[in-house]
């Protein structure tokens, strides 16, 4: 098979050949005005998907089935690539959950290879309002080594990311053992300080996740959560750019700071994402969908709980509101993701994975096609 578009780093049109899953061979194509044909890019990773259209990760109800039914809703979003994400639940609800994702991932190659890992969001993160976002308060506990170990048991060793806070004393300890497991730990949901920050990073922590978001609303002027994870080069920032999470000025300040080679862009979608607009419960919380798309706990507007837009509006966001091109942009959604995780996105160049997608790119990032071999 074959796909014709506009390459997104260089703007070329050209013709992709494919063969058995591989990039057979890219040429120059003159098959009418560039401005008419789609724009052809690596297929999108995503690193936190807590679901989508009424069905969460983190749910006693997870199935293999809809493990799977989950991963083809992301086909039109053009995420080729992405790591289920369950959020703070009790031990036996998470340790249901993984098995549910294993099992999937042992029953089928394609979704196997299309899960680049969990992220596991959670339980280790901090009780007080504000940096626990909507997680439920009773199940947020210190890091417990030997519970984590379980935990990746019932997971068949695929949790690949682990988001915590970094304010308990067992920190340090923690984050080199999972480091050290080959655990990519990620810094959030925290109330820690400048110091608590900089010894996990010394520990081994790699990213923010949603840096801006699930911290205080109220913060100290200069020693706070958020300077010294923007300030520490070690740190990738992981950055929900939907238009609600992050007000376009502090995505530019924060792109401008890390540089677009050490922002991850995210969708951080709600297993409620994909269904109109009221009232529903999950497993974090009660929420509201509102007109506007956002996702907020139920009762008022401001305390979101969980995105609705998939990662391409991301990518369309970062460019207007800090002022990165498009090859940047799309950098942020497939290499750094896949550079974190240590694997090898889908390419234009021959022999590399044909995960491709074709898009347009006008007021959102609206994608019109994908290939996946």
């Amino acid at each position: 098979m074959h796909l014709v578009g506009r390459r997104y780093d260089t703007g070329v049109p050209v013709r992709v050949e494919i063969a058995r899953g591989k990039v057979a061979s890219v040429a120059p194509c003159t098959a009418g005005p560039a401005e008419s044909l789609p724009w052809i890019a690596p297929g999108l990773i995503d690193i936190q998907v807590n679901g989508y259209g009424g069905q969460e990760f983190s749910s006693a109800e997870l199935t293999p089935e809809k493990v799977a039914q989950i991963a083809r809703a992301m086909d039109p979003f053009g995420v080729t690539r992405f790591c289920p994400t369950l959020t703070t639940a009790s031990f036996e609800v998470l340790c249901g959950a993984l098995r549910a994702i294993a099992q999937a991932c042992d029953t089928s190659a394609q979704l196997a290879r299309r899960i680049a890992g969990i992220h596991l969001e959670g339980p280790y993160i901090s009780t007080e309002d504000g940096p626990r976002g909507a997680h439920p308060r009773h199940y947020c506990h210190p890091p417990n080594w030997d519970e984590f170990q379980r935990l990746q048991e019932a997971a068949a060793g695929r949790i690949a990311i682990l988001t915590m806070a970094v304010e308990f004393p067992e920190t340090a300890a923690f984050i080199r053992r999972a480091a050290k497991a080959g655990v990519v730990v990620a810094i959030g949901h925290t109330a820690a300080d400048p110091d608590q920050i900089r010894a996990a990073v010394d520990a081994g922590a790699r990213i923010s996740t949603h840096l801006g978001n699930g911290c205080h609303a109220m913060l100290p002027r200069h020693r706070n959560c958020i300077w010294p994870q923007l300030a520490e080069d070690r740190l990738a920032a992981g950055l929900i750019v939907d238009g609600h999470h992050l007000p376009a000025e502090c995505v530019k300040t924060f792109v401008r700071a890390k540089t677009p080679g050490r922002c991850i862009l995210t969708s951080d979608l709600s297993g409620m994402a994909g269904l109109k607009a009221g009232r529903y419960q999950t497993n974090l919380c009660q929420l509201d969908i509102l007109a506007d798309g956002r996702l907020v706990i139920a009762g008022q507007s401001e305390l979101l709980a969980g995105a609705s837009a998939p990662i391409g509006t991301g990518i369309a966001n970062v460019m207007r509101f800090a002022g990165v091109r498009l090859p940047e942009a799309v950098a942020m959604a497939v290499h750094n993701p896949a550079k974190l995780l240590g694997i090898e996105p889908g390419g234009l160049e021959p022999g590399q994975p044909a995960e491709l997608i074709l898009f347009d790119l006008e007021e959102r990032f609206e994608l019109c096609s994908m290939h996946l071999p």
